[in-house]
């Protein structure tokens, strides 16, 4: 039944797409995002409904969508040469079959992200997607911030619809995630038009902020609470009340402290102290084996070329018995372990070249969306006002998610790349209408020049 209802679903969205293209691109923000086939027994597993979104997207912006005065970013750009360096990585990997598995579903998330921006022409597009982006990922959060908050959950234990840890159905992924999300929810409760402002749309608004804070403790995932930290620490410095919000959030912390689960605090402990839990102890192994890896290899592995490491370290634990409380310390030996951060992901993979492509990708975006905040920031019309607080929140959630990948391999995440083509697309559109009215000003001047008497 449940098979039936996700195919009837995005069979009736697809046929919608026929008469308005961009709901495609909504349609393909929902499969990427959620990843519907994961919840499927055995129908869409079968069926690549993903890349048949793609090319229904790609083929109607060719075939009906208007494509006047389409830009063509620097950033665009980069992210076609990250993706041909990455196909160039695979054809030469490691590990040939487990990179050519990777690059079925990366070269797609790329793609997207040069693509979309093409789309994203108008302010109500923009929005659009944005608003898809929160609703399509809000399916995963509200399962499990309803989940959390009526029974508590744990790492391993909270389910978020699927059996699988992958995607963003894994604890810390989708805590990075939703919490980058944040400040994007927070600016359609002020400034959406798709659903006005008011009361209902920014209950659900709020009610979802505050599911989205409890990812991090429903999956005890140590990523989201250093994501929290860091999205108040941005919030607090961009307000003009530092002083009265900044003793409120410290109040609010102490005051949930005891409502939290143990495991939660305990879990949450382990920040202060790598050596102390494996986990931690065995990612910063990896990290130290991938900078070895790069001295030999400059290019990268390819995909996946962390199955090769090898390693043997220190751990060290507190343990409590009848002899009373020690610390012992064992030699580890661990083996084909995931490199648990983007940076490092992209630097074993793709080697110093690869990795300087993608960072300057995201150093760029920054720096345009806070070119585009203080260009914007005094704006107070009707068609402006949106603008400055957009630019912060996508660089407040893009800030997010990058910390967050310090510690999670989420380099190549569909949601990244979609986070991106909105930035750039936010970027063409100001651009675009700069020009039009600069052109609008000039045809003024010229007809008024032109009726002037001899």
């Amino acid at each position: 039944m449940r098979d039936l209802f996700f195919i009837a679903f995005l069979g009736v969205f697809g046929l919608m797409g026929l008469r308005r293209p961009f709901l495609l691109v909504a349609l393909y923000a929902y499969i990427d995002i959620v990843s519907p086939q994961r919840l499927s027994y055995f129908l869409l597993n079968s069926i690549p409904i993903s890349a048949i979104a793609f090319a229904l997207m790609v083929g109607a912006w060719l075939l009906v969508d208007d494509k006047k005065d389409c830009r063509f970013s620097a950033r665009q750009g980069l992210m076609l040469l990250l993706l041909a360096w990455c196909g160039y990585t695979t054809l030469t990997a490691d590990f040939p079959a487990e990179a050519l598995t990777k690059w079925n579903w990366v070269w797609k998330a790329i793609i997207a992200g040069v693509f979309l921006p093409l789309v994203l022409r108008t302010r109500l597009r923009i929005e659009a997607l944005s608003l898809f982006m929160v609703l399509c990922a809000s399916t995963i959060i509200i399962n499990g911030g309803m989940k959390t908050a009526l029974s508590g959950g744990g790492y391993g234990v909270l389910n978020l619809m699927v059996e699988n840890n992958s995607g963003l159905y894994e604890g810390s992924i989708i805590s990075c995630v939703a919490i980058s999300l944040i400040p994007i929810i927070l600016w359609l409760s002020r400034h959406g038009t798709i659903f006005p402002a008011d009361w209902k749309v920014k209950s659900f608004c709020y009610c979802l902020c505050l599911a989205c804070l409890l990812m991090p403790v429903g999956t005890e995932a140590r990523t989201g609470l250093v994501c929290i930290v860091v999205l108040a620490g941005l919030m607090l410095m961009r307000s003009k009340r530092k002083f009265v919000y900044g003793p409120l959030m410290l109040l609010a912390a102490l005051v949930s402290i005891p409502f939290l689960p143990a495991s939660f605090t305990q879990r949450m402990q382990t920040i202060e102290n790598h050596q102390g839990d494996e986990s931690a102890s065995t990612r910063v192994a990896v990290w130290m084996w991938t900078l070895d890896y790069v001295k030999a290899h400059p290019g990268g592995g390819g995909f996946d070329n962390y199955l090769q490491n090898s390693f043997t370290y220190v751990a060290q634990s507190t343990v409590t018995d009848s002899g009373g409380t020690r610390v012992e310390r064992r030699l580890v030996t661990d083996r084909g372990r995931a490199y648990h951060s983007a940076y490092f992901e992209l630097l074993g993979e793709q080697g110093y070249f690869g990795f300087a492509i993608w960072a300057l990708l995201h150093l760029i975006c920054f720096i345009r969306t806070e070119a585009i905040r203080r260009a914007y920031r005094n704006r107070g019309g009707p068609d402006e006002a949106w603008i400055a607080p957009f630019a912060l929140a996508l660089q407040q959630g893009h800030i997010v998610y990058m910390i967050g990948s310090l510690f999670v391999g989420i380099a190549y995440q569909p949601f990244i790349f979609m986070m991106l083509a909105l930035q750039i697309g936010l970027d063409t559109y100001l651009t675009r209408k700069r020009k039009a009215a600069a052109k609008q000003q000039l045809d003024a001047a010229l007809a008024l020049g032109h009726g002037a008497p001899a």
